[in-house]
């Protein structure tokens, strides 16, 4: 893949080509893809289980419902990652960032238009104090950026970092959210991750869980993602 942080938007439209037709994914789809970014899952063995799944039901005498969710796919994914780890067995990924496809200037621009948003998100207490203080970091590690002279990043660096950044954040919006919202987002996710149960084992669903109610949260108050994955 030309540019590895294009991770969601490769699974997306392969699993939206395989459906054959266009559906947006759901926060549950993406609170996955999620897990299996930080499971550390290939995007190989993403769009290789797809393809199994999709292929397994193309094959189903009878198909009086569609595949509308990515977790349908999840078993055949983790399946095809081991296999892919089987195979690959003393290899290590290439970890010069020449092939990220990423510039100095659009990583810069990207993380001050999200600093830009957490300084005019309608936040309180804990909360707005950590937005600002995750928009200082934003500009702080953007200025960083234009200041090197080498056109090299160090993308996995500034990745821990961002992440960093996010769970600090997500600590302060829990602790700011009513728990009456945070039991409904939570009841949410149970009722969309109820009929994929049985493809996923329970660290899985707690992991996905997590980001289910992570990503409602930042919609909730209208906050960008920070991980590089999502430029």
């Amino acid at each position: 893949m030309h540019n590895y942080f294009n991770y969601f938007t490769e699974i997306e439209e392969h699993f939206q080509r395989r459906r054959g037709t266009l559906l947006l994914l759901s926060t549950l789809d993406w609170a996955l893809i999620e897990t299996w970014k930080e499971a550390g899952i290939p995007l190989e063995a993403v769009l290789r289980g797809i393809d199994t799944a999709f292929d397994s039901y193309e094959r189903r005498p009878s198909k009086t419902r569609k595949v509308n969710s990515l977790a349908f796919c999840s078993q055949e994914v983790l399946a095809a990652a081991e296999e892919i780890k089987e195979a690959a067995v003393g290899s290590k990924r290439d970890k010069d960032n020449s092939d990220t496809g990423l510039a100095a200037e659009e990583v810069s621009a990207y993380l001050t238009k999200n600093a830009a948003l957490f300084r005019v998100a309608e936040l309180e207490g804990v909360a707005e104090q950590a937005a600002r203080e995750a928009a200082d970091s934003l500009l702080s590690i953007s200025d960083d950026l234009k200041k090197k002279l080498s056109p090299r990043l160090h993308l996995e660096d500034l990745e821990r970092r961002l992440t960093v950044l996010e769970e600090k954040l997500q600590a302060a919006l829990l602790t700011s959210t009513p728990e009456k919202e945070l039991f409904i987002i939570r009841a949410d996710a149970d009722r969309q991750i109820a009929p994929y149960r049985g493809k996923m084992n329970a660290p899985q669903i707690d992991q996905l869980h997590k980001q289910f109610l992570h990503k409602r949260l930042l919609e909730r108050y209208g906050l960008p993602r920070l991980s590089l994955f999502y430029m």
